[in-house]
């Protein structure tokens, strides 16, 4: 074997080494949400397994989530009823119910449950089904809709168990009608919902909401979803790609938003290209408009095997989760997670001799 070769295998040895370590690293029981998900989406253990029973429980027990639930009012509130998304902001019930879906709160728990149930009564438009960020006991607004909200609120409803509620139905089937994919060219139509926000509509349609909206279909099982939602699934996907996921899809020499390219967790309204991949990879899509981005996700692992918070809105939240330029088990998780769909197979390591 030549020197190169024999320089080549070192390096495939040592990254492996490393990618072990920072599995390793994820599995600690100590973040019982970061190791129920390296279980499930790294090892590929079955929600049967005892060791993902153990940790799915662990989660309600320690970290964040009970930490989170023990500031929840009677009710199933946190703040003040009616301050419930903007001037709560990220305290406010809207970012609490997101942020315990993230963190894989169990939607069976009657704290969740009472969340749940307070979302669809305050929040989501009882004509459309869509989420408002201002409405009261009666429902949200009809004129307060917006996509991106919509979005979030239907994942983490879906994730909560609750996608047979006629409620969260009436939600996607919203996303369905009104979601669009303008790209710039033509003028949007004038009816509502798009006639009111102009940075969520407008003559290119707001990535937040788009992305939103894709991650509530995606979180779907695939042999649930409608034939609708699986055709506005593709449709969105080829805007993302279009854009080859951070760029302006008119100027591929330009990124959309740099803040894109800094890594955070958990996104909350906003978004970068890690989630972007993870909502496209979940859905099995390994397309060469991806690659640069994917590219971008490997350059920001450290020797270690691990990434760093870039971006987060740690300080507004009620309780601390991750340090911003610390390590991040949540971002390593997802970064690693699309690594191995990319892949096709167990997660893997930076490729030898790439930046």
């Amino acid at each position: 074997m030549g020197c190169q070769a024999q320089t080549i295998c070192y390096r495939i040895v040592l990254a492996m080494a490393i990618l072990n370590r920072t599995i390793d690293w994820l599995l600690q029981p100590e973040d019982p949400t970061t190791r129920y998900f390296a279980l499930r989406d790294l090892l590929d253990r079955p929600e049967t397994a005892s060791d993902m029973k153990q940790a799915k429980q662990a989660i309600m027990r320690t970290g964040p989530v009970p930490k989170i639930l023990a500031k929840q009012k009677k009710g199933g509130y946190w703040g003040i009823k009616e301050d419930f998304y903007i001037r709560a902001k990220y305290k406010g019930t809207v970012w609490n119910m997101i942020l315990l879906a993230e963190l894989g709160a169990d939607g069976r728990d009657p704290r969740v449950r009472e969340t749940c149930q307070f979302i669809l009564r305050w929040s989501q438009d009882r004509k459309s089904g869509g989420f408002a960020y201002r409405g009261s006991s009666n429902g949200g607004n009809h004129s307060g809709v917006i996509p991106c909200l919509t979005g979030n609120m239907a994942w983490s409803l879906v994730r909560f168990g609750r996608l047979k509620d006629p409620r969260v139905q009436k939600a996607l089937d919203w996303i369905v009608s009104y979601m669009r994919f303008d790209d710039g060219s033509g003028r949007p139509p004038r009816a509502w919902p798009y006639d009111h926000w102009q940075d969520c509509w407008g003559r290119h349609t707001c990535h937040m909401g788009i992305v939103k909206a894709l991650k509530a279909l995606a979180g779907i099982p695939a042999a649930k979803r409608t034939e609708p939602q699986k055709d506005v699934l593709k449709k969105g996907c080829e805007f993302l790609l279009r854009h080859h996921i951070h760029k302006r899809s008119h100027d591929l020499g330009r990124v959309s938003k740099p803040g894109w390219l800094k890594l955070g967790y958990p996104r909350m309204a906003e978004t970068d290209i890690i989630e972007i991949l993870d909502i496209l990879t979940s859905l099995g899509y390994r397309d060469p408009r991806m690659r640069e981005a994917v590219d971008i996700v490997y350059s920001k692992q450290d020797e270690s095997g691990r990434w760093a918070l870039e971006h987060t809105w740690n300080d507004r939240f009620l309780v601390s989760i991750e340090k911003k330029g610390k390590p991040s088990k949540g971002l390593t998780l997802r970064a690693l997670r699309v690594l191995k769909r990319w892949s096709a197979r167990r997660p893997t390591p930076r490729p030898p001799g790439r930046a």
